[in-house]
């Protein structure tokens, strides 16, 4: 039996990790997919529904489907979420207009996002209460370190020299959504052997009960969500840092996320049901976690970008670069782990906040002249890294310590669909902002062309265009870090309204 637990969550971690890889994959690759899709350089707004679409399938379809999975079962969830990823990385891989990719994307984190409850559904249903937080932090470690390896994994992929067989692109970025194909079919393999057919089919045959499912609430969060999405993204920011239809439906998606909470208080049967559990405590530790994500996805994307941009480096140069905060992210988890035991939760994630704030601010004073500044920038990057490492450990910590042990693999799932919403809500925001300030400080430029001047002449307005364009995109960058020390001070204030201790008896034996 022992045996057989083990290969189940060996799979569950591995199935995990692919689909953690794939949200953060297309980090390194961005401005790539924008210039296939002829998106200049001076319109990456365009392009920010990449990540959007992924995590917004991601979040939505999280505790959905996992409760899906109580009703059909684990395996038959599995495979046919797997089956959904392998149909969207195709949709992506042969995408030649931002719709498809977008839609290619999204297909993924809907399937993707399913992955993960199910997976901890699946400890729930072969551990014992003593016994399942190990295998949580497993599968937890797994859902990390894609974060971790993302980037750099797309990177790498994206080394594969462009080719193309019977008229379809294979090499480049492409190829980072071609290898889904074989891993997913592994996958659904080792998924097939290593886990029990019967897992989470409903419940015992002498207790018939049918398994109800939240339809309401899974729709009423999507919808949420979705309208939060769609008004912050602007597709031309040059007038506003919102589109005429942003107000509006942003005010919609505040209603509707009402709504959700609403019917989930009152609601028999719920998303995430965590009754009997202290709302404030609760409530603090997934706004910490929904701004440290906030945080998290604007390092990984605006640095690729800085990197990109400023310093002039291909893409996996640039991810490596960016892993100097990828590296100190799971130091700074591993150190806050240790640190949460002997001083409390609350105490090391508002210090981990400042620290990363300290990072941020040290970030937003970058040169613009980034190649003479290289120390400077590895430097403020493993501080920023170091400082949101230092929260994962306690949030999640945190979030165990008020619920039952019945409930801690609903309580683990919330604290990763708050930093994902996080993610979400945290870039959408952020870079309409930003792009808003790049394209008004850009609006009295023009571009040079080469009709009816001097070579010479032609050579001089383009560098000096050029450089104003860098400029531009340093204020642009260098203000989103500042704006994103603000989110962390924002988290360290919060941080002390987490629980400092067990507030629930069953946590205390």
């Amino acid at each position: 039996m022992r045996r057989a637990r083990r290969v189940a969550l060996g799979v569950g971690g591995a199935v995990v990790l692919l689909a953690a890889l794939d949200a953060y994959v297309v980090v390194t690759v961005l401005i790539d997919i924008a210039t296939d899709l002829g998106i200049p350089l001076n319109r990456l707004e365009r392009a920010t529904p990449v990540v959007t679409g992924f995590l917004l399938g991601y979040v939505a379809a999280m505790p959905l489907l996992g409760q899906l999975s109580d009703r059909y079962g684990r395996r038959p969830l599995i495979h046919a979420c797997l089956a959904a990823f392998a149909a969207g990385s195709v949709l992506t891989a042969l995408a030649s207009s931002e719709i498809m990719v977008v839609s290619g994307r999204t297909v993924q984190g809907i399937a993707g996002g399913a992955l993960l409850p199910i997976t901890m559904a699946l400890i729930g249903d072969l551990w014992g209460e003593r016994e399942r937080p190990v295998a949580l932090g497993a599968v937890g470690a797994a859902q990390e370190l894609g974060s971790a390896l993302g980037p750099v994994y797309g990177g790498v992929l994206a080394l594969i020299p462009s080719f193309a067989v019977l008229g379809v692109e294979l090499g480049d970025w492409h190829a980072i959504f071609w290898i889904n194909l074989p891993l997913a079919l592994a996958a659904a393999l080792a998924v097939q052997w290593g886990i029990p057919a019967g897992s989470g089919a409903g419940v015992p045959p002498e207790a018939p009960v049918k398994v109800r499912v939240d339809w309401v609430g899974g729709g009423l969060l999507a919808l949420a969500l979705g309208l939060l999405v769609v008004g912050l993204y602007n597709p031309d920011p040059a007038a506003a840092v919102l589109p005429a239809w942003g107000p509006p439906l942003i005010g919609a998606g505040t209603l509707v996320g009402a709504a959700f909470v609403w019917w989930e208080i009152r609601s028999p049967v719920r998303l995430l049901d965590l009754t009997g559990v202290p709302k404030g405590p609760l409530l603090s530790t997934l706004g910490v976690s929904f701004l440290t994500g906030a945080a998290l996805l604007v390092t990984m994307v605006f640095v690729q970008f800085t990197a990109q941009t400023l310093l002039g480096l291909e893409a996996l140069e640039a991810a490596l670069v960016l892993g100097r905060f990828l590296i100190a992210l799971p130091v700074g988890a591993l150190l806050g782990g240790l640190l949460t035991r002997r001083s409390g939760g609350r105490v090391v994630t508002a210090a981990g906040l400042l620290v990363a704030a300290a990072g941020y601010g040290l970030m937003s004073r970058w040169p613009l002249e980034l190649a003479d500044a290289r120390l400077m920038m590895d430097a403020t990057l493993v501080v920023a890294g170091l400082g949101v490492g230092l929260v994962i450990a306690p949030v999640s910590a945190a979030a165990l310590r008020v619920t039952r042990p019945a409930q801690h693999g609903v309580a683990s799932a919330a604290v990763v669909v708050a930093r994902m919403m996080g993610m979400l809500i945290g870039i959408a925001a952020v870079s309409a902002w930003g792009f808003y300030r790049f394209q008004s400080l850009t609006a009295h430029l023009d571009t040079p062309v080469p009709f009816g001047v001097e070579p010479a002449e032609y050579a001089r307005r383009l560098a000096e265009y050029t450089a104003q364009v860098r400029g531009a995109l340093h204020v642009e960058y260098t203000e989103m870090f500042l704006v994103t020390a603000f989110i962390c001070l924002l988290g360290a204030a919060l941080a002390w309204f987490m629980p400092r201790r067990s507030t629930t008896r069953s946590t205390l034996v």
